[in-house]
């Protein structure tokens, strides 16, 4: 008999997970091991459970998607990582398998392509949802993604998005340290190189641009 493939999901709404769950109640060959509902936490569920799948969101609370798949990938180097998203630009995607990433499937897609982005992870293939593959192929052929001057976010670091979006999320200086295992004074570094790099001067300002980029959802701040 195969063993199951072990799956976590990482996922901040509730209802998605049990309907992740109840869909794929059928299938004997996977076992839903774990559940998280940040991105530390999501870091933290597979370290525990050592799974074959993760199943993740991007826009995740505290700690984004993307910097979730560059922590895994260097620890979980044959860890399937399929991202479910609502984020459609080639922009997300191509950064998003730049990090690792294994599939990326819009979350509004039919169950039976999310069957198939699970089963082609799974299997070692690349997947993305065909409702944006086309866009993200005429990127490329365009030559949008040749060498180019790059924008303000583009220069913004791994280390500075995650600052942005704890900031965005209404965290303290104290608090970000905290999470992120490093002092105030280097938190309000990244702070000033953010305000500096996007020219924005108030938390507003600069909650509105994380929003804008997903690193924070709309209703995450309501």
């Amino acid at each position: 008999m195969t063993a199951k493939k072990k799956v976590v999901i990482a996922e901040d709404h509730q209802l998605f997970r049990e309907g992740l769950r109840a869909m794929f109640a059928d299938r004997e060959d996977l076992e839903f091991v774990g559940e998280a509902q940040d991105g530390f936490d999501a870091i933290r569920c597979v370290k525990k459970n050592d799974p074959d799948l993760l199943l993740l969101d991007l826009s995740m609370p505290r700690l984004g998607g993307i910097s979730v798949i560059k922590d895994l990938r260097g620890q979980f180097p044959d860890l399937k990582i399929l991202v479910l998203t609502i984020h459609e630009s080639d922009q997300y995607v191509l950064e998003t398998f730049k990090a690792g990433v294994n599939g990326y499937c819009i979350k509004d897609s039919s169950r039976e392509e999310l069957r198939m982005a699970i089963d082609s992870v799974l299997a070692g293939k690349i997947f993305i949802s065909p409702s944006i593959a086309g866009e993200v192929m005429q990127g490329y052929l365009s030559g949008r993604k040749t060498i180019k001057e790059k924008s303000s976010w583009e220069t913004i670091t791994r280390r500075e998005r995650e600052v942005l979006k704890l900031l965005a999320e209404g965290y303290l200086n104290k608090d970000i340290a905290q999470l992120l295992n490093i002092s105030i004074k280097t938190v309000e570094k990244h702070r000033a190189n953010i305000i500096s790099k996007l020219n924005l001067h108030n938390a507003a300002a600069l909650t509105s641009y994380a929003i804008e980029k997903g690193l924070v959802s709309v209703a995450a701040r309501l």
